[in-house]
């Protein structure tokens, strides 16, 4: 009788292969953000977020990268679309990297920090790991509001104990040979130590 099932479970295999396919499908990384995450005026292949898929599948890990970034983006913005984002990609990791154009615009520093906040919850909600990428203004702002618009960020990541990148264009911003004429956006030759900047944040998920 023993025999008789082993074999009628090894036909069952045999004949349904797709019982173990689910195992072998790689987890989602859905990525937030806005211009900066979304190749601005840059071919889609070259942005940080194709590089961090190559560098993903060089590591040899089985994850899909899914870049959700739209240019113009605010934290509010990106919070009306994250449960439908959230829902479609059931991603295992959510990498938020919204904020910038809330600061340029001059919203207030309790609404960036409420959506922010709401954002990360909800990705957790969902059971997804997040991490979260800040961003730095331009010095022009001064340094009293952009100490405290960093600040957001780090206090965030202290209170749900999340991984946090605090500036995503560093080694960048600061070298104005890679950055795009706009002054804000960086060049192909910087998308390599953006993705890096982010990547030392997320192998921890991985």
């Amino acid at each position: 009788m023993v025999l008789t099932v082993c074999i009628v479970f090894g036909s069952i295999l045999a004949v349904n292969p797709d019982l173990y396919a689910a195992d072998n499908t790689p987890q989602n990384i859905l990525v937030l953000g806005d211009s900066l995450s979304g190749a601005f005026g840059l071919n889609s292949d070259d942005g940080w977020a194709a590089l961090l898929q190559q560098k993903i599948n060089r590591q040899k890990y089985d994850y899909r990268v899914i870049n959700a970034s739209v240019s113009g983006d605010t934290t509010r913005t990106g919070l009306s679309r994250i449960q439908s984002a959230l829902q479609t990609h059931t991603p295992s990791i959510v990498i938020i990297a919204l904020g910038g154009n809330d600061g340029l615009r001059g919203l207030p520093f309790k609404e960036i920090e409420n959506s922010l906040r709401e954002l990360i919850q909800h990705c957790k909600a969902q059971g997804a790991q997040v991490l979260l990428v800040g961003v730095r203004l331009p010095p022009n702002y001064g340094a009293v509001y952009n100490q405290k618009f960093a600040e957001i960020y780090i206090r965030l990541a202290d209170s749900f104990q999340i991984p946090l990148v605090a500036k995503m264009l560093d080694k960048v911003a600061e070298n104005r040979q890679l950055m795009q004429a706009d002054g804000m956006h960086p060049k192909a030759e910087a998308q390599p130590q953006v993705m890096e900047n982010i990547w030392a944040g997320l192998k921890p998920l991985l």
